[in-house]
């Protein structure tokens, strides 16, 4: 056996012009990474060169990936660049699968200087589908946009990778493995830790633990139905649901991460969660959740498939706050959610006098505001919901949230959120996307959008529709100055608030891999007219929203891809 220490190399290579980060990190269709020579190695080391290198040398870097096709191939080159780059050390899941909340988790824990998650998040795998690639820094937290665009500027000039082509780590085996490496005076390691432990003994200590097993298998237990949708999500839903809460076992399904996600779509709405909303609708479970790929997203679901809208969600865990220990000890320093979020956390802000946060999409946002001490909670309109417990939106955090105001209250998920309407009143909100639209079509008609709502008679115009009557009270291109360090975030979704405090927001969204998105927001609030229908109620805005943008005409789209 040959015990040389192992050879480093500097390798030749060429730049693409494409490897920007989005809110997500790099989104490309698999055969990008495959098929284009050294795309994926020109997008690590340009990673590992926007770290210092007195903060790279001996470092600790996470990495984990959601288990989607390409996620060990993926691993295998990083961790021989890890070691050509001065990475000391290297903490990876078992098996390279570890959940983005997880990652979160552990980076915090070992006070590493930043992890590398492979995922596409909520989009296809595959061999056909999507891989990602996204950086987190120290404080476990997506990238800040100065980071990612200085990973975007040396990919744009990059000349050579260093990698160690020898290094071959075993991922099946818990524990460390130690490698000499060439003109290295310390060896390089690689530890392989069990993905749930560290995450789910965090979860310990935020929720009580003893209440959620009494609610799910004690004497008057109730029904629960959890669908991991074949996503990273589901080792961790089997131990910690199933073995230490007490869930029967087949209250989980689609519990076996897979390459392609058993071929379905990993995005927990009622479009492709089939199989929970299926199995809700005869009213045998009490509650059912479902997460993403990565396990970062969560949906709710009461008895009959009774449909819990993410911006409801983290408005009734606002308003039960104090039914999680942990912010009985901690306290509330604020609430935050994104702009195209329905204005229901608002109310709740407004009447427990907590200051409410409104930032662009993109984690990171709520990152800046955690580390500073000024949020607690947070959510977005795209089925994503956390606290400051770490710096990523978590799946299975919110499901305990939810599960913890069923231990206290004693009510079903139904009589909750109809309470919460009663209390506050309603926000009706709905999302119209139209996917892989072309991209200079949608470009154009945003650019003529936002020419038309920034002339001053834009404003204090009337649209009618049937007998409801809309005036515009304000219109402009959202830009959010952060309260903590002064940055500016400019384009981030063009608004039409109207008298009523009803809105319509359009966007281009930057995490799908082909062509562009546009996302259509509709938001409106009614103090009386609680339980009606959502598209009922909001299709007088909608009618405006298309009339306004001219979107179908324009994309040549007859209706959207999905409605949420």
């Amino acid at each position: 056996m040959d015990n040389s220490p192992l050879q480093v190399l500097t390798v030749p290579t060429a730049p693409y012009p494409d490897q920007r980060p989005g809110t997500s990190g790099l989104r490309k269709k698999v055969f990008v990474f495959q098929s284009k020579r050294n795309y994926l190695h020109n997008f690590i080391q340009s990673i590992f060169s926007s770290i210092d290198l007195r903060d790279r040398q001996g470092s600790t870097v996470v990495v984990g990936g959601d288990g989607r096709f390409f996620n060990r191939a993926a691993i295998e080159i990083i961790v021989q660049m890890a070691a050509a780059n001065g990475v000391g050390r290297l903490i990876i899941g078992h098996h390279g699968i570890m959940s983005t909340p997880a990652v979160s988790c552990v980076i915090r824990k070992y006070k590493a200087i930043g992890g590398i998650i492979l995922t596409a998040s909520h989009n296809p795998g595959g061999p056909d589908g999507d891989f990602g690639i996204k950086f987190n820094t120290a404080n476990g937290g997506p990238a800040k946009e100065d980071v990612t665009n200085k990973i975007f500027q040396i990919s744009r000039t990059i000349e050579e990778f260093a990698i160690c082509p020898g290094l071959q780590v075993d991922l099946t085996t818990l524990g460390k493995q130690a490698f000499d490496l060439e003109n290295k005076f310390k060896p390089f390691t690689v530890e392989i830790v069990d993905c749930v432990e560290s995450y789910a003994n965090l979860l310990r200590n935020i929720f009580d633990f003893a209440a959620l097993k009494d609610l799910l298998s004690g004497v008057n237990h109730i029904k629960i139905r959890l669908d991991a949708m074949h996503g990273v999500v589901g080792p961790y839903v089997r131990r910690i649901l199933c073995e230490e809460l007490g869930c029967p076992a087949n209250s989980a399904i689609n519990c076996v991460p897979r390459e392609d996600f058993g071929g379905q779509h990993p995005d927990p709405n009622i479009t492709y969660a089939v199989d929970l909303v299926d199995s809700m609708r005869d009213g045998q479970y009490e509650f059912g959740a479902a997460f993403d790929g990565d396990g970062d997203r969560n949906m709710i679901l009461g008895k009959h498939g009774f449909f819990v809208s993410p911006s409801d969600s983290v408005a009734v865990i606002a308003d039960n706050i104090f039914c999680i220990p942990y912010f009985q000890h901690t306290g509330v320093r604020g609430f935050a959610r994104s702009m195209p979020t329905s204005a229901a956390l608002d109310r709740v802000a407004k009447a427990t006098k907590i200051e409410l946060y409104e930032t662009p999409t993109g984690w990171k946002f709520f990152g800046n505001l955690m580390d500073a001490g000024r949020l607690s909670l947070c959510g977005e309109e795209s089925f994503g919901t956390g606290g400051d417990h770490i710096r990523e939106k978590d799946g299975l955090w919110a499901v305990l949230a939810w599960l913890s105001i069923l231990a206290t209250r004693r009510q079903s998920v139904e009589e909750i959120l109809k309470d919460h309407w009663l209390k506050y009143g309603r926000n009706y909100f709905t999302r119209y996307d139209y996917e892989n639209v072309d991209i200079d079509a949608a470009c154009e008609m945003m650019e003529d959008l936002e020419l038309m709502i920034a002339d001053k008679s834009f404003v204090k115009q009337r649209f009618a529709v049937e007998d409801k009557i809309y005036q515009v009270e304000k219109a402009d291109n959202f830009e959010y100055t952060d309260p903590v360090d002064s940055t500016i975030t400019r384009n981030q979704g063009l608004r039409i608030i109207f008298s009523d405090g009803s809105r319509i927001i359009y966007r281009l969204s930057g995490t799908g891999s082909d062509g562009a998105t546009v996302r259509i927001y509709i938001d409106s609030y009614e103090r009386e007219h609680i339980f009606e229908e959502t598209q009922v109620m909001l299709a007088p805005l909608a009618t405006i929203a298309l009339k306004i943008s001219q979107l179908h005409h324009r994309t040549g789209r007859s209706g959207p891809s999905l409605i949420t």
